[in-house]
């Protein structure tokens, strides 16, 4: 069986973690959500893993794709790995609500 990991592959994965996340977050406070130790940390793992998926995209890919906003990914990405005690709820719940879902609805039909 062939493993090849291109461009589609990596979407794929991004768009599954996006919907994971909008998914398991739909109709929750910023309360609800840090006061959920598990989600917390799910919201967070995923998030993590479409930012290391987008690294994995070619350069091309982004250029063709260039509504994405890929730096802003990397950006979160680091926040959280760095700064993972302080991470900051109103930007996490931001990010959940709006963020999330406008970045899936520019990718969903990628």
């Amino acid at each position: 069986m062939d493993n090849i990991k291109d461009d589609t592959y990596y979407i794929e994965k991004i768009k599954a973690d996006l919907k994971f996340i909008m998914e398991k977050t739909a109709g929750k406070t910023k309360e609800d959500i840090g006061n959920n130790d598990l989600l917390l940390d799910s919201i967070m793992f995923r998030i993590i893993q479409i930012a290391e998926n987008n690294s994995k995209l070619t350069k091309k890919f982004k250029e063709e794709h260039n509504e994405v906003p890929w730096a802003a990914i990397k950006g979160m990405r680091n926040t959280i790995v760095h700064d993972y005690g302080r991470v900051d709820m109103p930007i996490v719940y931001d990010t959940v609500n709006r963020a999330i879902p406008r970045m899936y609805e520019k990718l969903k039909d990628i």
